[in-house]
């Protein structure tokens, strides 16, 4: 295995709400993603989710309360809690979490993204 250049995997698309995987940790995937405006309600029943902002700020809404997240600060949404990501402007994370997991829970929609896109 080579390793991981943060930036050039960045540069390699400009979708947002699109995560990529670039490496697996035993059962997790690692992965990058660029948000852009508001993101839709969901949870993950059975999972965690780490956000790490690499780049930019965000808020992670929550329904009693908001929490922001600026470069390198990081986040983990316990499993079963209902959240929606914002981002005013560009902002370039990280995620990790289970391989399988699905980036809008059960509220699958229009921005639910394919689940094993590799960069």
């Amino acid at each position: 295995m080579d390793k991981i250049n943060l930036k050039e995997k960045l540069s390699m698309f400009s979708e947002y709400w699109s995560p990529k995987i670039i490496s697996e940790l035993n059962d997790y995937q690692i992965k990058l993603v660029k948000i852009k405006d508001s993101f839709v309600w969901h949870s993950h029943n059975d999972t965690d989710e780490l956000f790490l902002v690499i780049e930019g700020n965000m808020k992670i809404e929550f329904k009693d309360r908001t929490i922001e997240l600026n470069e390198g600060e990081m986040y983990v949404v316990p499993k079963g809690i209902e959240h929606r990501p914002y981002a005013k402007n560009e902002c370039k994370i990280m995620l990790i979490e289970p391989k399988g997991v699905i980036n809008t829970g059960e509220n699958k929609g229009e921005l639910t993204a394919s689940n094993d896109v590799w960069i």
